[in-house]
């Protein structure tokens, strides 16, 4: 069955962009430009999803990691720690507060 078709997209490209698209098109043995064009972007947002997905599973988790990315926590005793080391271990004799 196929899908219904409702919905628009208009989008404009320059003249080199659709005929190196439409050869493509023609190619892959699609019947015309738009269904080419409809199975990219299909396929291209489903790999965006799940590579998404793959990383932050929940809505939660995207909170989680924004939250941390615009409000990092204070870095404790060991993370400190583990800075003077690094820098022990590089010669860098600067004193770190």
């Amino acid at each position: 069955m196929k899908a219904l078709v409702n919905d628009r997209i208009d989008v404009r490209i320059s003249r080199e962009h659709k005929e190196l698209i439409k050869t493509a098109s023609e190619i892959s043995g699609f019947k015309n430009l738009s269904e080419f064009i409809i199975f990219c972007a299909k396929t291209e947002a489903n790999r965006i999803i799940s590579e998404n997905d793959r990383f932050l599973r929940s809505t939660e988790d995207k909170r989680i990691f924004v939250e941390a990315i615009l409000n990092p926590p204070a870095p404790g005793s060991q993370l400190k720690k583990a800075l003077l080391n690094y820098d022990k271990f590089n010669g860098d004799d600067n004193n770190r507060s």
